[in-house]
């Protein structure tokens, strides 16, 4: 029997101290809680050990957000299950954002996502840490959210600064998917490395209670 390598696929952007994932939000501070040199003195082998300390709002590089997000009696974090976040099958949607910025219901008609994640891929990740990020960028529409909901996506995620129109003053589709128990991942990256279908994808968050939203190491695994 052949033997069939997996690959992985890193969908994530890396955390950096300073930056700025969302305007007005401040970005994570990264220092050593305890050092090397401070942990040397307690070691009589040479052992040197560092624990980090970060501080940042939940809302900071790739992440995934869950019911508790937007609905105060949705699930949080801890009560996610594994099964909608971890080894979905995917399906990847081409909505390139010199094309359009707003993916609409026309645009996911027939296809099947019953059960399956669906990545959105704008190419928007080109302006990640640029100013250019933070402003008309792609989204999906309140039709395009209905579709899915009612086709039964597993979960929804987007290479953009959100999954929503930030030019209004409204959150249809946070408020639509979310309330349909389906998470959303924001700022995914590299899903021009992923085929259309053909792989499973992973965006697994800590299991934090009382917390709706969180960073993720986001995979996708092909093979």
């Amino acid at each position: 029997m052949a033997n069939h390598e997996k690959r992985l696929v890193d969908l994530s952007h890396v955390i950096e101290a300073g930056m700025t994932t969302f305007k007005g939000l401040p970005g994570p501070h990264i220092c050593d809680y305890w050092s090397r040199e401070a942990s040397a003195a307690n070691y009589d082998d040479g052992s040197s050990f560092q624990i980090g300390r970060i501080d940042m709002v939940a809302n900071t590089g790739t992440y995934v957000d869950s019911p508790f997000h937007r609905h105060e009696d949705g699930k949080d974090l801890a009560q996610l299950e594994l099964a909608s976040l971890a080894c979905l099958e995917g399906l990847v949607v081409r909505r390139p954002f010199a094309q359009a910025l707003a993916t609409d219901a026309g645009d996911l008609e027939g296809l099947d996502v019953r059960g399956k994640a669906v990545l959105v891929h704008t190419g928007w990740d080109v302006h990640w840490r640029s100013e250019a990020y933070f402003e008309n960028h792609p989204f999906l529409t309140e039709a395009a959210a209905r579709l899915l909901v009612e086709a039964g996506a597993a979960f929804v995620g987007i290479d953009s600064h959100n999954i929503d129109d930030t030019r209004t003053r409204a959150r249809p589709v946070h408020s639509i998917l979310l309330g349909a128990d389906i998470p959303i991942g924001e700022h995914l990256t590299n899903l021009g490395a992923l085929p259309d279908r053909g792989f499973r994808f992973s965006a697994v968050p800590p299991k934090i209670s009382g917390f709706g939203t969180f960073p993720v190491r986001a995979y996708a695994e092909l093979g």
